[in-house]
């Protein structure tokens, strides 16, 4: 196995000692970023994380104090390990670095550059241990109560064949969900969500936006309304209202099955479009609706869209990680890619089966980028 790529930002206004650092550390086996000012560094932070970030405390314009400050402002950055690297001796400054700014260490500029690097190598290999068994402290927690945000087998509705498959994000809970709601003898619910974040970080709100969920689907379909843009609609203005979901967005695709006239009615809010196989004309069509995500806009306005299915027709619902990968640092989303390449498969007329070992054996190991979810609707 590779071992971990391990990844520095370092921040020095004294160039020469910059591209020093820079290449014993990616002589080391760390991806180094580098940048010659505070300023430059929190312009490259928009776009990069760092495991750990190394900078100078002395520099024109914002300082290292400053530069700290701003990271720990940012919820994005405050929780990347900082330390500090001056040619101060000042114990009240070391201390307020420590303290006050939550620094990690101070190291003196004068410190040979192999022992700075095993400092480094030291810290990340702690950070690491520790982040690893927070998760499978989680982990034994959540199978512990048993909650789970996808089903452990798939529905039973009258006149379709509906199955899913759900890959977590490297093993560990994350912010897909499905449901499928039985709503009355006629209408099965099926719903796909993806709360923003990775692992426990939005696993931890699954369950309020599955909650809300089910009340809007329950309550609309009990006043007689069938509408899917309605029930989005009504869970969006609740999930504004709620305090704890203040700035939790999520991206959400519901679709309404009539199992009597074998009608579909699709909304989505900020998902990815479905696609929809015709078996008898051999055509694949993505179907998009407009809505903003979930938990952005109090008066958010939704549209559905209305098909009807005949037989060995197909609807596949998916959220972002069926069609993201990842290569190397290098992230890549095609849409087109997933579609060109599932249409050999719905071809074969041979339900689920074929879809879901192509997933199986094609997302995998460093490759998975996100949680991933897909639903598939087959008219029998």
């Amino acid at each position: 196995m590779a071992a971990a790529t391990k990844k520095i930002l370092l921040v020095d206004d004294n160039l020469f000692l910059l591209g020093t650092l820079a290449l014993a550390f990616a002589n080391d086996g760390f991806k180094v970023l580098k940048a010659s000012s505070a300023e430059e560094a929190l312009a490259l932070l928009e776009h990069e994380k760092p495991e750990i970030i190394l900078s100078d405390y002395e520099m024109p314009g914002m300082n290292g104090f400053a530069f700290r400050k701003q990271l720990l402002e940012n919820t994005a950055t405050k929780n990347i390990p900082f330390i500090f690297l001056t040619a101060y001796n000042d114990n009240t400054l070391v201390m307020k670095g420590l303290d006050e700014l939550l620094a990690v260490d101070f190291i003196d500029k004068e410190t040979p550059v192999p022992v700075i690097i095993a400092k480094m190598d030291n810290l990340l290999a702690t950070v690491r241990e520790k982040q690893a068994l927070s998760l499978e402290e989680l982990k034994r927690a959540a199978e512990a109560i048993n909650i789970k945000s996808v089903p452990i087998k798939k529905p039973i509705v009258t006149g379709f064949n509906v199955e899913f498959w759900h890959l977590p994000y490297h093993g560990y809970p994350g912010g897909d969900f499905i449901d499928f709601i039985r709503v009355s003898n006629r209408y099965t619910c099926a719903v796909l969500g993806d709360v923003m974040g990775k692992k426990w970080t939005a696993w931890f709100f699954t369950f309020s936006f599955l909650s809300y969920i089910r009340a809007a689907v329950r309550f609309c379909v009990s006043s007689g309304e069938y509408d899917p843009a309605v029930i989005l609609q009504k869970t969006n203005q609740v999930v504004c209202e709620d305090e704890a979901l203040t700035d939790v967005l999520a991206g959400l695709s519901l679709i309404l099955i009539d199992e009597q006239t074998g009608h579909v009615a699709y909304a989505g809010a900020g998902d990815l479009p479905l696609l929809y196989y015709n078996a008898a004309g051999k055509t694949l069509t993505p179907i998009k609706t407009c809505g903003l995500l979930l938990g952005l806009f109090n008066d958010a306005s939704y549209d559905a869209a209305s098909i009807t299915l005949h037989k060995d027709d197909q609807i596949l619902v998916f959220s972002d990680g069926i069609i993201e990968y990842t290569e190397g640092d290098k992230h890549t989303s095609d849409y087109a890619l997933f579609k060109n390449n599932v249409y050999p498969l719905l071809q074969q007329n041979t339900g689920f089966a074929p879809i879901r070992d192509y997933l199986s054996q094609t997302i995998t190991g460093a490759s998975q980028a996100d949680d991933c979810s897909i639903i598939s609707i087959i008219k029998k």
